[in-house]
Formats: C-alpha cells, sequence, structure tokens
C-alpha cells in the first residue's frame, strides 16, 4: 500500500518511519523542505496510487482546515483524507461534509502515543464509514503495537467518534497526571521522606496505580531528582477544556478533569511542584516543550527529549 502523510513533525516525522519499517510506501509532505519527500500538495497527489489515502497530521483548528481544502483541490473522488491530528469533533463534520460534495471520502482519527510511538506503536480510535475504514486498515495495523487489535485499535463510531473518543482520553490524561503531581508533591513535602524517586519507583510493580505515565514520572526524576531545570508550568493543548466544556453542556460532572484543568491555569500564576511534574510528564511522552526553571513569563522554549523533531502535528 502507498499513502501519503501531510505535516511530518514531532509525531507525523515518527509515523512515517513506523509506516514505511512496516511495509507500507509513504510520501510525505511538509514545509519544511529538510524532511519533505516532495515539494506541494500537487506532486503528492501525483505520486500516489487510485484510490488515494492521505494522512493528515498537523496542528488542529485552521492549519488543518486550509490543508483539507487544499487537498480537495488535488483529490478525486474516490480518494480518502484521515484526519490523524486533534481535532474537534464537531471539525470532522464540517470538513467531511465539505469534501462529499466533490466525492471526497473522510475519516477522523485519534491517535495517542506521543514520540514513543515510532518504537511501542500508537493507540488508534477512528470515526467513519465501514468501507472507508476498511480501506485504510493496513495502515493502523502498521502503526498500531502488536498484539490483538482490540487492545490498540477501535472503529469508534461515524465520522467524529475518533477524536471526540481521544478528547475524552486526553481529559482522563489531565486527571492522571495531576493525581501523580500532586502525589509526587507531597512526598517531596514530608522530611522523613528521603527518597522520592525511589518510592515512585517502587510503585511501577505490583501496585494499582502501575501504569506508562508512572514509568514517565521516574524516568522525569531519574533525569532531574528535584525537577529543579523545569518551571512549573504546564499548558493546556485543547482537548482538556473541550472535555469539561462537555462535561458541562451534558450535565455530565468530570469533577477531577475539570480540576486538573483549573491546575494548570494556576501554574502560570505562581511556581508548583505539583506542576512542574505535569510539565515533565508532557516533555516526556509528548515531545512538547517546557519552560527552564526561573522563566515563567508565560513563553516555553526549548527543552525536548532526544526522540523529539521540531514540526508540525503534536497532540497530546
Amino acid at each position: 500500500m502507498h499513502v501519503g502523510l501531510i505535516g511530518l513533525g514531532k509525531m507525523g516525522f515518527h509515523m512515517r518511519e513506523r509506516l514505511r519499517r512496516n511495509g507500507i510506501d509513504v510520501t510525505g509532505f511538509d514545509r519544511n523542505p529538510v524532511v519533505s519527500d516532495v515539494m506541494s500538495l500537487t506532486e503528492l497527489a501525483a505520486d500516489l496510487p487510485s484510490p488515494r489515502v492521505v494522512w493528515v497530521m498537523v496542528p488542529a483548528g485552521a492549519v488543518t482546515d486550509a490543508v483539507i481544502a487544499e487537498l480537495a483541490e488535488v483529490l478525486s473522488s474516490g480518494d480518502l483524507i484521515i484526519d490523524g491530528g486533534n481535532s474537534r469533533y464537531d471539525a470532522d463534520l464540517r470538513n467531511a461534509q465539505k469534501l462529499a460534495s466533490a466525492g471526497i471520502r473522510y475519516v477522523d482519527c485519534g491517535v495517542s502515543g506521543g514520540v514513543w510511538g515510532q518504537e511501542n506503536g500508537y493507540a488508534l480510535m477512528v470515526g467513519g464509514s465501514d468501507e472507508d475504514i476498511a480501506l485504510a486498515m493496513p495502515v493502523f495495523d502498521a502503526l498500531r503495537p502488536g498484539g490483538s487489535r482490540e487492545r490498540s485499535f477501535v472503529h469508534a463510531g461515524s465520522i467524529g467518534a475518533g477524536h471526540y473518543a481521544k478528547m475524552i482520553h486526553n481529559g482522563i490524561e489531565y486527571g492522571l497526571m495531576q493525581a501523580y503531581a500532586e502525589g509526587y508533591e507531597l512526598l517531596a513535602a514530608k522530611d522523613i521522606i528521603t527518597n522520592v524517586p525511589g518510592v515512585m519507583h517502587a510503585w511501577q510493580d505490583g501496585t494499582v496505580i502501575r501504569s506508562w505515565l508512572l514509568d514517565l514520572v521516574v524516568n522525569a526524576l531519574e533525569d532531574d531528582p528535584e525537577l529543579s531545570r523545569i518551571a512549573g508550568y504546564a499548558e493546556d493543548s485543547g482537548a482538556g477544556r473541550w472535555t469539561v466544556e462537555e462535561a458541562v453542556a451534558g450535565g455530565i460532572p468530570a469533577p477531577a478533569i475539570t480540576a486538573a484543568l483549573y491546575a494548570r491555569f494556576a501554574s502560570r500564576q505562581d511556581e508548583s511542584p505539583a506542576m512542574k511534574m505535569v510539565a515533565a510528564l508532557r516533555n516526556q511522552f509528548g515531545g512538547h516543550a517546557v519552560k527552564p526553571a526561573g522563566d515563567n513569563d508565560g513563553t516555553q522554549s526549548g527543552v525536548q527529549p532526544p526522540a523529539a523533531v521540531d514540526g508540525t502535528g503534536s497532540p497530546e
């Protein structure tokens, strides 16, 4: 199978490599010519067999909308666009409707795995028709981890369902990160605890709170035991806000997720050991930039894990 991939940033770059490693031919396009395989979307479309399958992996919102509009000019009836970024689900409905008039098919895909996905694989949540998802199934199988498909892939429902599921996933992620971060702060504040990293390391096996996020907590502490190089400032990438908005609209109580979102707001006002851990975790799993300690002017910069690649497309 031969697909197009637009957006070779922190996730898209690694996705291209994983696809190629698993037998999928990929023509990649990025505004950065250093990483791009072709110089235009027209050239990308000409390089793909029919029906063309094009994965879009760029920042949500205006950038995604613009790329999809450009693709509509160079693709044909029967071709398929997959939005693998962090778009809001109602944007999927609008874009799918616009493309339908030209006969271009559309699938939305929520992706989790961050900069570690090239090696570990990505969890995928997709929305769309059975026929369109079947066409793209070799791509999904190449990207997800090995083993049972049910543990790494779900056809969540109709168009928009994949990104809605990923939005809720990210809201849960906010709450989990906040719980680990608050536990870290409680340990660090107690004078009888002399080995905070060791305590959290001891929780990695056999406990009911073991998880990959806990593994990343330990990674962060091994690199910087007191998080002295990171400011207690954590951004939010949109999905947490959207999850809270959905909870309010539906009258569904979501106190943990809401509190975690508000804690990020608070992090922009005062130094906080817990928010240092949230910032460190975002850097660990997604390659999100962190602010150096002492820099609290609201501008993040700089510190990236070794696997990160600068560019577009980095959903949390």
